[in-house]
């Protein structure tokens, strides 16, 4: 259980960040749909490179495969050619 002064800062810190968010947030193509496996593409592409590079290459990616399933069925060099750049 969290103290009640404690759970009062909490609120102090979450409320305005919340807000900040809100006003400032980007508009990125895995947020318009967030399914986990979208977001998951671009979590990994994200470690790899800058957000403004990602967007073109990660929509390329879920074009070809579209969900999970169709990732695991698809050919090794396949995913490597579209995951590379």
């Amino acid at each position: 259980m969290i103290a009640p002064n404690a759970q009062e800062r909490l609120t102090q810190i979450v409320e305005p960040l919340l807000f900040w968010y809100q006003k400032n947030k980007r508009s990125l193509p895995w947020r318009d749909q967030p399914t986990p496996y979208r977001v998951w593409v671009s979590e990994i592409m994200l470690q790899q490179t800058q957000v403004a590079r990602v967007g073109r290459f990660w929509e390329r990616f879920l074009s070809a495969f579209p969900t999970v399933d169709a990732l695991a069925a698809a050919a090794v060099p396949d995913v490597l050619e579209l995951w590379q750049g």
